[in-house]
């Protein structure tokens, strides 16, 4: 369906995308990861024809995506893109401004508002009081009513309370699955994307730096920069990660391990290597508990009430 090849885009003598290529296939959720400043909304701005390369081109479904310099209006027809400062036009009637751009029939139209949770807000103004996350589902669907066949969402969730934010993330899997519309995220944030994503592209000073499946690189990540863009992790020894492992086999790369809190855990039988609990939080649905193992601190979840701050625990390892 799209093919990013070899895009490179420089901003005086820095170069902001350097070499970028990869195809996305039909009905695809890929996400974007990288550090702010990394290349990521400069990617998508290309990948929707708002920004110009240098080098390189992208092709939708074997035609070129033509940039501004090469045509008189701004971007692709079936590619939409919604950026992290979207608008909305102030004081219009809001089902005004989704008329604008609707190519739906009546009743395709009342399905996709419902779906965007904004079939209760047609007769307001976009002036009026809404919710961020109102004002952000009615900016995806006035995309939407466009028919794009690849939607483009810049940082999406970054500026949403969590009800919203939950709200969002159904409506892009509902839309996707309903309408065949393949999605590119942007965002830095690992519970964004984890549970949406099925694929994942690290940028990294404008360029690729890793490409894979989620769940296998989160817990093998290639390096520091990909560990820590997904959450707490530490770099353990293979030494010790085999002795918290009940001494079977545990390879590594340069000696060591990447590991998550949630790999860790309090034994219910003597493992022969202990942890000295240090400070106890509640989350809420489980315990986050720092231990020292070995003088090293690390920290694991758990929901047993009885741990307490002072207590010396067998611990464990669960090498996934």
């Amino acid at each position: 369906m799209l093919a990013v090849r070899h895009i490179t885009k420089k901003e005086g003598e820095e170069y902001i995308l350097h070499n970028i290529s990869f195809e996305q296939p039909e009905g695809q959720r890929l996400a974007i990861m990288g550090e702010t400043g990394s290349g990521k909304s400069s990617l998508l701005k290309v990948i929707s024809g708002f920004l110009q390369p240098d080098e390189g081109r992208v092709d939708y479904y074997g035609e070129k995506v033509l940039g501004p310099d090469e045509q008189l209006i701004a971007g692709h027809a079936k590619i939409a893109y919604l950026s992290q400062h979207f608008e909305l036009r102030n004081n219009y009637w809001i089902h005004e401004i989704l008329e604008y751009a609707n190519k739906l029939d009546q009743q395709e139209a009342d399905e996709l508002f419902r779906i965007c949770q904004i079939d209760h807000l047609l007769n307001r103004r976009t002036n009026g009081n809404l919710s961020g996350g109102e004002r952000q589902r009615i900016a995806t669907a006035r995309l939407l009513v466009n028919k794009p066949t690849l939607l483009l969402l810049d940082e999406p969730f970054s500026h949403l309370d969590l009800i919203h934010r939950q709200i969002m993330k159904q409506l892009l899997k509902d839309v996707s699955k309903k309408y065949g519309i393949s999605t590119i995220l942007v965002s830095h944030e690992p519970q964004d994307v984890l549970e949406w994503a099925d694929r994942l592209v690290f940028i990294r000073n404008g360029k690729i730096v890793c490409d894979g499946i989620p769940d296998h690189i989160y817990h093998n990540p290639q390096d520091d920069y990909i560990a820590g863009l997904l959450g707490k992790y530490y770099r353990i020894s293979l030494g010790l990660a085999s002795a918290m492992s009940g001494g079977f086999s545990v390879t590594g790369k340069d000696g060591y391990i990447y590991v998550r809190p949630e790999q860790f855990e309090i034994s219910l039988v003597d493992t022969g290597v202990y942890a000295d609990v240090m400070a106890k939080r509640f989350l809420g649905h489980v315990y986050e508990i720092d231990i020292q193992v070995k003088g090293e601190l690390f920290s694991l979840f758990t929901s047993d009430l009885n741990i307490q701050v002072g207590q010396t625990v067998p611990i464990r390892l669960n090498y996934l």
